[in-house]
């Protein structure tokens, strides 16, 4: 593929240089992840960029992230000492008994997760495969990752949707930025995944040990 649009990393690279910053900052990648719910919610917002990079055809899915940011920002930002981690904010919920909520941070913190394994999944496919369409990308990343957890409102919304996804090369343009050629992108794209991995297994451990992770669409 030889799309380029002219130095410096893609639109990716702000999140590769936020997890690298975790990865060496001495204190270990679980660590990092207790003590940083700010970090978690700048990942979340990078996955809001590369929605808005698919185009409003995910507008669903965007507006679902956006609200569960907010919740969680929202909390953290009413004290930051206390909810800087994650695990507070669960622990918090736990004993207040409103877990389970729909309008729970510990639900928001649950569908961000599994909408950040939706983007890992969706670019590992687009960076794996060249002869790979948007649409199927979309479709096999959303298949193993938020489908299995969609109640049939939200199932039916995003097949709608599937049906107006831009083409493949659109899409990989837009994650470059100016400079950039198609074989760097794959390269902050490889780095995301390696870095972006860890981070979420991490956050599904501590989601397992709240017995949040079974837990559907209502």
């Amino acid at each position: 593929m030889a799309m380029k649009r002219g130095g410096g990393g893609s639109e990716l690279k702000p999140a590769v240089d936020e997890l690298s910053l975790l990865k060496t900052d001495g204190h270990g990648t679980t660590n990092a992840i207790n003590n940083n719910t700010k970090t978690f919610l700048s990942l979340s917002k990078l996955l809001l960029h590369v929605l808005d990079k698919i185009g409003p055809t995910m507008v669903v899915l965007r507006q679902d992230v956006h609200q569960n940011i907010e919740r969680l920002e929202e909390l953290y930002e009413s004290n930051p000492s206390i909810y800087s981690s994650l695990v507070e904010i669960l622990n918090k919920e736990l004993k207040d008994g409103t877990t389970k909520r729909a309008t729970s941070c510990s639900r928001a913190l649950l569908w961000l997760c599994r909408s950040m394994d939706f983007t890992v999944a969706l670019l590992d496919k687009i960076e794996k495969d060249a002869e790979v369409s948007l649409n199927q990308a979309i479709e096999e990343a959303y298949q193993s990752t938020l489908k299995p957890w969609h109640g049939w409102i939200s199932s039916a919304a995003y097949k709608v949707a599937l049906k107006l996804i831009p083409e493949r090369e659109e899409f990989i343009n837009l994650l470059m930025t100016k400079g950039q050629d198609y074989n760097m992108l794959k390269k902050d794209i490889q780095c995301l995944i390696s870095l972006l991995l860890p981070f979420l297994n991490d956050v599904h451990s501590i989601l397992s040990t709240f017995d949040l992770e079974r837990l559907k669409s209502i």
